[in-house]
């Protein structure tokens, strides 16, 4: 018998339920793959990484460097697999993403007080559960959820970038380096294709004209249940072919922007340069980094290609476009991520409408940590304002229901500084020395274990 169901094995399932566990709970982690699919996952395995395999930033002046560092004192167990599992990223923690699933898969399958059940749940289990199925939840579950609610989920679209082996870029055509960094010995971590402007308008115009995925194909893969909301993207992860469409230029100041770096092999500042990462730790793949796309797969190998370093590329993953839903959170959560009509009942990760692989990390420890303290007769814990962990969950749980989006960690969450640095790299600092100082003052009151204190 388990004290605690944890409905979901994804990043914030899985933290989760390794942080209720290692606070004496029994726990059911449920996750229906391999048996039920999703359509976007490709393995069984936990926390499998579906689109970018970079969790962001890791400096503390940055906001997603400063939820890591929180998870840092807050004993994250899978930030620390990701660190484990690190590959090559410059001033982002990226990993090899098979190598990391199946870390983090292993180290739940032996802990002692954990249980890992392949089956999918139809229906919100009666006893303690913390939901964290994802924006790829399961038909019925959902049909249950939104009973529960009594509305419809909402949602929007997400796009995943593709995936080219490393033999088949022309390297000739290439060149490594990280931005600003052409000075140093190392050669950088990210290989770059350049476009001069001839090129690039030559690509941008056979992406403006490639054969698209219709939204209703998408649609036609995802449940009934799920039929509310707008259809609306993530502006974060936009299709490069929805970004250029805005403006000839789009997308030379965002993922094909070249600035900070230059070409070796001529010296010169490339028009437009796409930056490859590094995907597993072979180094056989590369991902292309922020290239989200819809376009149908021949039309995407055959306007790639247009890029000269990319003239050959074999591609083992097409990019991929999927449904992103969630629930209305200001409706229906406290900031301690509990249904306000039933205080056993958590919801957590992107289901909550946390966005970002940190994001849905943090709100797993949260819920997993709430949980415990819930069922072992404690005060269940809203973090300060002032850290990224609690201004985060603080968004989800009293924004205006009307204008709710999910959000990632940014610091226009986090409350005014009371002096205000002049510049954007001191104003970080301060945010982040703020937080941090919060945080531990935080963990001593209320008890809790972990790092660097």
């Amino acid at each position: 018998m388990s004290d605690l169901i944890v409905v979901g094995g994804g990043l914030a399932g899985c933290e989760a339920a390794w942080q209720a566990a290692n606070r004496g709970l029994k726990v059911a982690l449920y996750e229906m793959r391999p048996q039920v699919p999703t359509g976007v996952h490709k393995t069984g395995d936990l926390a499998e990484l579906v689109c970018s395999n970079s969790l962001g930033a890791v400096q503390r002046n940055t906001p997603a460097g400063l939820l890591k560092y929180e998870l840092h004192l807050l004993n994250s167990f899978v930030i620390q697999c990701a660190e484990e599992n690190a590959l090559p990223a410059g001033k982002a923690l990226a990993v090899d993403r098979e190598n990391f699933s199946a870390s983090v898969t292993e180290r739940l399958s032996n802990h002692p007080n954990i249980e890992i059940i392949r089956q999918e749940i139809q229906s919100i289990p009666k006893s303690p559960v913390i939901i964290a199925t994802g924006p790829l939840t399961s038909a019925s579950l959902t049909e249950d959820i939104c009973q529960l609610l009594g509305e419809k989920f909402v949602y929007f679209y997400d796009a995943i970038a593709p995936i080219v082996t490393l033999d088949s870029v022309d390297l000739s055509n290439a060149f490594r380096g990280s931005r600003y960094e052409w000075e140093n010995e190392s050669e950088g971590d990210y290989l770059n294709c350049p476009l001069n402007e001839t090129e690039y308008y030559n690509f941008l115009n056979e992406l403006l004209n490639a054969e698209k995925i219709e939204m209703h194909e998408i649609d036609s893969h995802v449940h009934d249940g799920v039929n509310a909301g707008n259809k609306q993207y993530f502006e974060a992860c936009l299709p490069i072919e929805i970004l250029a469409a805005r403006d000839p230029k789009a997308l030379t100041y965002g993922p094909l922007r070249p600035v900070g770096l230059r070409n070796p092999h001529d010296n010169s500042h490339p028009y437009a340069v796409l930056q490859l990462r590094q995907d597993n730790l072979a180094n056989t793949l590369y991902n292309l980094v922020g290239f989200q796309t819809n376009l149908k797969f021949t039309e995407q190998k055959r306007v790639l290609r247009q890029i000269p370093a990319l003239a050959n590329a074999e591609f083992v993953r097409f990019g991929q476009m999927h449904r992103n839903t969630f629930i209305a959170s200001p409706r229906f959560l406290l900031p301690t991520l509990q249904y306000k009509n039933r205080s056993d009942l958590f919801f957590s990760g992107q289901v909550a409408g946390i966005e970002g692989y940190t994001g849905n990390i943090a709100s797993g420890l949260l819920a997993g940590l709430n949980a415990a303290r819930l069922l072992q007769g404690k005060e269940t814990l809203t973090f300060p304002k002032d850290t990224m962990i609690g201004a985060l969950h603080q968004y989800i749980s009293s924004s205006e229901v009307e204008r709710f989006q999910p959000m990632k960690a940014i610091f226009g969450l986090l409350p005014p500084l009371e002096h205000r640095p002049q510049s954007r790299k001191d104003k970080g600092f301060a945010y982040s020395k703020r937080a941090l100082r919060s945080l531990r003052e935080f963990m001593i009151e209320n008890h809790l274990g972990g790092d660097l204190i």
